[in-house]
């Protein structure tokens, strides 16, 4: 997957303008059709969509500007105020585009909303030459060529597809702005009447009231339906199950019910269409009339504001404009003011229009150093938005939020804290409630997380355990799973000398790559620097971390001992029973021995990892009795004291390791071996204690040592 690359737009002087701010006119009522005022100093232009009000305006720095507005759903506040290029008359060379209007003879700005804060125009070179402009932000740019034309004009645009006519060729365009993915969906075809609603291209079939849909990103056409129109459709706009078409300004009119699939008469004249609802400018009543359609029957227009009549015969989007994505009616009054009117029309329930999901994997390490996971939904209304990754276990470990008619997300990888996360198996889900009310939506998939922090036992990449076996011919391999509960493949480094031991360790440095750490025959302990899956041979990588150690009769890991996160060492010398701690310093050594236990006589001590789940290490040991006990790391460098975990258990077991999760659960389990050389697993519960056992493999008496 490749990020579509945005091409940086310096907006001169807009620090000048003034920060956005909160705006309050008053609470409105969900079905009030009481105007609430954004004072301006004029506008140049206006549209709406997903809640995103867009309007050219004198701004405090005496410069016109597009400006954004997230408009709440009730129509009462503004939340966000933004802004989306200089539009100023006065610019030099390159210009916006403009066509005449009443607000004054330098025109308007004909301009688009698409509904996730996007804003398209035309600009201008001053030699009458125009390109299409798509403002993500507002310091960034679709990254899309757009040709050069003269005469564009937006016909219609929903979440990041779009739709635009230009007179000098006679085309039609239609494009998608990818903001994550490569996606070509770019077509050029003959300008007919046309409307996107996500992926969907709806145009004029054969035959009179014939509509097709043709799916962009499939690239071919998926539904036929029959309007009931009685001309070739010359004007289209589809709102989920709405198509809104008409025969020509002052033709027939109606929209066509997809879920009923009905047609239902609407009046003529030019409009615009919102979630079960038209509204016209009624000029010789100086009214904009809304006509409610939703129950299947278009119901008597109603005035819903005074608007003049002006001059201009088709003021759609330049001093009105109406919310396909969210319900309400945006206008210039005539004081000069921004007004909402909510339509008091109930909207369809919260759904998915569209979206771009990121893979099923990501790899911190080797994504070419974009450490992100982006995905994008745009949804038929604004919404409150959660999005939550958890871990195996259900544990969450990052939340992101956002309000808006789009979900964009921009994952870093990274917990709530800033931490890298464990390797392994993920989930992430996405709950969206609709502002208004009116419905949820939510989505969910699983993610495979690599490149983070490798857990407890872990040599490999993906955060499960690994088996370290060492045979008589100095051939030491590390044992993987694909976490299924089996050891399925191995990779293995020659060489080593006999009466080697290997402890599989954790990262002691800033690479999460767990090390090894391996005693040497004379008693050096090497640490063999973290190899991300590699196997060892013993002239890989290694510094050493002093002499003496075979005073030691063991040497375990039983994770974190400490609290800071990172690996520990135990070990028992031989003549005392003393157990010391020496910890992970973080910078590739341990610090020195600090004696925590006098364990003697037991005949077995397993460094464990967290068993219980409070994320600190626990240790696992066996007395002459067969009693298998734990002991719980405090986070301290101690240890509680011990619970009883089995009684006469694992008398036969002449190997017994605490491997970490191999099963995928995220729960760290027990593997051992008997003295006839059958492997056994027990699966950990995660509350301390483990399930019954399960022979896994045989043959494994060959192995001198296994850790």
């Amino acid at each position: 997957m490749t990020r579509r690359a945005r091409i940086a737009s310096a907006l001169v002087g807009l620090a000048a303008i003034g920060a956005g701010s909160l705006t309050t006119a008053g609470p409105a009522a969900a079905d009030t059709t009481t105007p609430t005022p954004i004072a301006t100093d004029g506008v140049w232009g206006i549209d709406y969509a997903g809640g995103f009000l867009t309007s050219v305006e004198n701004t405090p720095s005496g410069y016109q500007w597009v400006v954004g507005r997230q408009v709440s759903a009730d129509g009462s506040t503004v939340l966000d105020k933004t802004y989306r290029g200089y539009a100023d008359i006065d610019a030099g060379g390159s210009h916006v585009q403009r066509v005449p209007c009443d607000a004054g003879a330098e025109g308007c700005v004909p301009m688009r909303s698409f509904g996730n804060t996007y804003a398209g125009y035309f600009m201008d070179d001053a030699t009458g030459k125009q390109v299409a402009q798509i403002h993500l932000t507002e310091n960034s740019l679709s990254g899309t060529d757009e040709p050069t034309v003269t005469g564009g004009r937006f016909v219609d645009a929903t979440g990041r597809y779009y739709v635009y006519d230009a007179a000098s060729t006679g085309k039609q365009y239609v494009d998608a702005v990818a903001s994550f993915r490569t996606a070509d969906v770019r077509r050029t075809r003959s300008v007919t009447a046309a409307s996107v609603w996500g992926s969907a291209l709806w145009t004029p079939g054969s035959g009179n009231g014939v509509v097709t849909q043709y799916d962009l990103e499939a690239k071919k056409t998926v539904a036929t339906v029959s309007t009931g129109a009685p001309c070739t459709v010359k004007d289209l706009q589809v709102i989920g199950r709405w198509i809104y078409w008409n025969c020509g300004p002052t033709g027939t009119a109606g929209v066509y019910d997809r879920t009923a699939k009905k047609n239902i008469t609407v009046p003529s004249g030019p409009a615009l269409v919102g979630d079960g609802y038209l509204v016209r400018h009624d000029r010789s009543a100086g009214k904009l009339m809304l006509t409610d359609y939703h129950s299947g029957t278009a119901a008597a227009a109603r005035a819903i504001a005074d608007l003049p009549a002006g001059n201009t015969a088709d003021q759609r989007r330049l001093t009105w404009s109406v919310d396909k994505l969210g319900g309400d009616i945006a206008y210039v009054g005539a004081d000069k003011s921004i007004r909402i009117v909510q339509s008091g029309v109930p909207a369809q329930s919260l759904a998915k229009i569209e979206s771009d999901v990121d893979g099923d994997s990501v790899d911190v390490k080797g994504r070419n150093g974009v450490e992100a996971w982006g995905s994008y939904w745009q949804l038929n209304k604004p919404a409150n938005w959660t999005f939550t990754v958890r871990d195996a276990q259900g544990r969450t470990e990052r939340t992101i939020r956002g309000h808006g008619a789009q979900v964009e997300v921009n994952w870093d990888l990274k917990t709530d804290s800033g931490a890298y996360p464990f390797n392994g198996p993920k989930t992430w889900s996405l709950k969206a409630t609709a502002e208004d009310g009116g419905g949820t939506y939510t989505t969910g998939g699983s993610l495979g997380y690599n490149g983070g922090r490798q857990g407890f036992h872990d040599q490999g990449y993906y955060s499960y355990g690994e088996l370290v076996t060492l045979n008589a011919s100095g051939a030491l391999s590390l044992q993987y799973t694909t976490g299924k509960g089996t050891f399925d493949f191995k990779k293995t480094g020659s060489g080593w000398p006999a009466g080697t031991v290997a402890v599989p360790f954790g990262d002691m440095g800033a690479d999460r790559c767990a090390e090894m750490l391996v005693r040497m025959p004379n008693g050096e302990l090497r640490r063999y620097a973290g190899r991300c899956g590699e196997p060892y041979t013993p002239a890989s990588s290694h510094t050493s971390l002093g002499t003496g150690w075979n005073a030691y009769n063991v040497l375990t890991a039983p994770g974190d001992l400490t609290g800071d996160g990172r690996t520990d060492l135990l070990a028992r010398k031989a003549s005392t029973g003393d157990v010391y701690l020496f910890a992970n310093d973080g910078a590739s050594k341990l610090k020195p021995g600090v004696k925590i236990r006098s364990w003697a006589t037991y005949k077995k001590i397993v460094g464990a990892g967290d068993l219980n789940g409070d994320g600190f290490g626990d240790v696992l040991v066996q007395d002459k009795a067969g009693t298998l006990w734990r002991y719980d790391g405090t986070g301290t460098g101690q240890v509680k004291e011990r619970v009883k975990v089995f009684a006469s258990w694992g008398t036969s077991y002449n190997v017994v390791v605490g491997v970490g999760d191999i099963t995928g659960d995220g729960k760290n389990d027990l593997v051992s071996r008997d003295t006839a050389g059958n492997l056994y697993r027990n699966n950990g519960d995660g509350k301390g204690s483990f399930g019954a056992r399960t022979k896994i493999a045989t043959g494994w008496q060959g192995y001198k040592g296994v850790s």
